[in-house]
């Protein structure tokens, strides 16, 4: 049975996206979720949304409690998860406004927890190719009906936060061929892994970081401003992609069979 999540940041949680919508509280073994999770349908489809950061945006990168939203997810029936995250880009032809699916992540987190399994049981998840790449697809394909600016892969460099880079930082990471950077997508993506799940990031670039000398030094004021423009079109993204999703066998479900000792 297909059920579709979505995590999203600020401006991606609104409920009236969907019909029928509930809020719940749910328990975990992990803690509480981010917040009260949103259920309902699109289109005859299921849907749950949790809001990452938190309504209002007061949770910090580092203290989303990533295995709680993960694992109520999986325990509600969800099959495949969306992850919205706004991102700053590393490449000039990554323009704010611009959508990225990336295929591919580099993880600088240090102090988040990134497995379900801390023992007896260890689990070695296969992290080769990070994102659903059958979701990723389904993204492209709605994203180029809709007459959206996207690139089909990228590869996204994840940094603790809240803090933004530094100058030396940024090239850095462009160096290492990282395309755009954010504070979110490890260990969600990880953990939805872990959790037999397809999960996708769709990543709205909202400025150029800091390495772009000609461009003004990141704000979280212009992260909002740029994001508020794009919502709309994440939104239209979102709902055109929901009921395209018609795959239930997957490689990201297989990867867990093979990784526990």
């Amino acid at each position: 049975m297909i059920k579709i999540g979505i995590i999203g940041g600020s401006g991606f949680d609104d409920p009236r996206i969907i019909d029928n919508v509930q809020k719940i509280r749910k328990h975990t073994p992990y803690g509480p979720p981010s917040d009260l999770i949103i259920t309902g349908s699109y289109q005859e489809v299921e849907v749950v949304i949790i809001p990452r950061h938190g309504e209002g945006h007061p949770i910090v990168p580092s203290l989303v409690n990533f295995r709680a939203n993960i694992w109520a997810m999986k325990d509600m029936g969800v099959s495949h998860i969306l992850a919205t995250t706004a991102v700053g880009s590393l490449r000039e032809t990554i323009k704010p406004g611009h959508l990225v699916f990336p295929d591919q992540f580099i993880d600088r987190t240090t102090k988040r927890k990134e497995t379900f399994f801390e023992g007896p049981e260890v689990c070695h998840i296969s992290m080769a190719d990070p994102f659903c790449s059958q979701l990723r697809k389904k993204l492209c394909q709605a994203s180029q009906k809709l007459g959206f600016e996207y690139h089909e892969k990228g590869t996204v460099v994840i940094i603790e936060g809240p803090r933004f880079s530094t100058k030396a930082e940024s090239q850095m990471f462009r160096q290492w061929g990282a395309d755009i950077i954010n504070m979110s997508t490890v260990p969600e993506a990880v953990l939805a892994r872990e959790a037999g799940l397809c999960y996708a990031t769709i990543a709205m670039s909202t400025d150029y970081d800091c390495w772009r000398e000609a461009e003004a030094i990141v704000t979280w004021k212009m992260v909002e401003e740029v994001m508020e423009k794009n919502v709309k079109n994440v939104t239209a993204l979102l709902l055109e992609v929901i009921p395209r999703i018609d795959f239930t066998e997957c490689a990201c479900r297989e990867a867990i069979k093979t990784a526990m000792v």
